[in-house]
């Protein structure tokens, strides 16, 4: 099964994983939208929902960019509304929309808190909600959020407890929805990276450049993605994938084409159980 045809709703999609995903999916010939608050050019940050239209249409899909700010309902009820309209209907939301600030709790600022809660935790509820009555007229419906599987581990709390909140409430959103919907044949499902992502905001906020050479690319993610939304959705739902384990399961075993730098070690991600390990092969 592939997504040629579908129409799929990206948050945040104007660059990054978001972008990649995009771009996976245009390989199809899918329709995407870009919903993302990047009108103009960031001053440090490459692309806009405009330069990641043009990429999606070279790449064999139709785009319709449209610019988005997902802490306001009605914008988000009004792109649902139009992207639907535009395509002719919904198959695929991504949320990928997240704001980050990893700061212990005397450092965190009340506007630090509330963009995260506002964007991580109410965002992505209110974008599923607005999705829900197009996703059930598709013959495969699916969500899948960029959140990690709900470790309550205090290791992952106590450095940056307003952060660890904001991205386990997008985790709780996904359970709960998967349940809710279970008998709708929505499916909604997680996807967390087991190392860190080259992007370009995390070249941007990294005090060390070559941080990046410990990361795997993009590209990974949106491979585990493809996996996840081209299954039949009554069948999966209500999973908290890790990239490679479920490309483990389909077959891959070398890993290294993912790899920034092959010859550098991975850096671990966040929010794992110690005795989650990678898959056997080639990392």
């Amino acid at each position: 099964m592939d997504l040629g045809g579908k129409t799929l709703f990206i948050s945040g999609g104007s660059r990054g994983i978001g972008l990649a995903i995009a771009l996976r999916a245009a390989r199809d010939g899918a329709n995407v939208v870009i919903a993302a608050k990047t009108a103009e050019p960031h001053a440090h940050l490459p692309g806009t929902i405009y330069t990641a239209a043009q990429e999606i249409e070279a790449a064999g899909g139709k785009a319709l960019p449209l610019v988005l700010d997902i802490r306001d309902v009605d914008a988000v009820d009004a792109a649902m509304a139009k992207a639907a309209q535009h395509f002719g209907g919904l198959d695929v939301l991504v949320n990928n929309a997240s704001a980050i600030s990893k700061t212990p709790t005397l450092e965190t600022e009340a506007k630090r808190y509330d963009l995260m809660h506002q964007i991580n935790a109410r965002g992505t509820f209110f974008v599923s909600k607005a999705a829900v009555p197009y996703l059930e007229k598709s013959a495969n419906p699916h969500v899948l959020t960029m959140s990690p599987p709900i470790n309550l581990d205090p290791r992952w709390f106590a450095p940056h407890v307003a952060y660890t909140m904001s991205k386990y409430a997008m985790s709780m959103t996904v359970l709960g929805m998967a349940e809710e919907y279970r008998a709708d044949g929505i499916a909604f499902n997680a996807l967390w990276p087991r190392y860190g992502i080259a992007t370009a905001a995390i070249e941007f906020a990294a005090a060390d450049a070559d941080q990046l050479k410990h990361c795997r690319t993009v590209d990974i993610m949106a491979d585990a993605f493809h996996e996840i939304v081209t299954r039949p959705s009554r069948t999966c739902t209500g999973n908290f994938f890790i990239d490679d384990t479920l490309l483990a399961e389909c077959g891959v075993t070398d890993f290294t084409k993912y790899r920034v730098d092959p010859t550098q070690s991975l850096r671990v991600g966040m929010f794992l159980a110690e005795d989650d390990l990678p898959p056997p092969g080639r990392h």
